[in-house]
């Protein structure tokens, strides 16, 4: 188990900071950028629509492989079921994972220095959220440890050994 608080019965509280950060997240690229500019400022700017459709592809699948399970609480529902298929045979966290590439995405885009710290802590927010949450997935699923075993968090295994 974890010792990450609960944040509310089904940890309503880690959804409303992960609403804060992202407005944040935007709001600053929005408004404090550009930090740099000329080919450096070009070359983020394709970087950054590059991540950003990359996360939107990401998490857009997710929700698809979801489908009515999908839910924007942590602690999975009494009618919940465990998805192994599409994005989350990639990765554990997609939508997270998505969420973050975009975030790097839009502050790399905007060429905001404090946006891409901000997008750097929501990163590790939600690799604390995503902690809280497995220990109530590893609670309600018992083939979920097997599950975490093989499956990375947030970034797929690019060239894995078959051995």
């Amino acid at each position: 188990m974890t010792r990450l608080p609960a944040l509310g019965p089904r940890g309503e509280g880690w959804v409303l900071v992960q609403g804060v950060l992202l407005v944040f997240v935007a709001t600053t690229g929005w408004a404090l950028g550009p930090d740099w500019s000329g080919p450096l400022r070009f070359a983020g700017i394709i970087a950054g629509i590059l991540l950003i459709a990359g996360g939107v592809l990401l998490g857009v699948r997710a929700v698809a492989d979801l489908g009515a399970a999908l839910t924007p609480l942590p602690k999975p529902g009494d009618q919940a079921e465990l998805v192994e298929t599409g994005a989350y045979a990639l990765v554990r966290h997609p939508i997270y994972g998505g969420l973050i590439l975009a975030a790097f995405g839009w502050a790399i885009a905007q060429a905001s220095i404090i946006a891409v710290a901000l997008a750097a802590v929501l990163a590790a927010f939600f690799r604390l959220k995503s902690a809280r949450e497995e220990a109530w997935l590893d609670t309600r699923f018992p083939g979920y440890p097997a599950y975490r075993a093989r499956t990375p968090r947030f970034i797929p295994r690019i060239g894995r050994s078959s051995g």
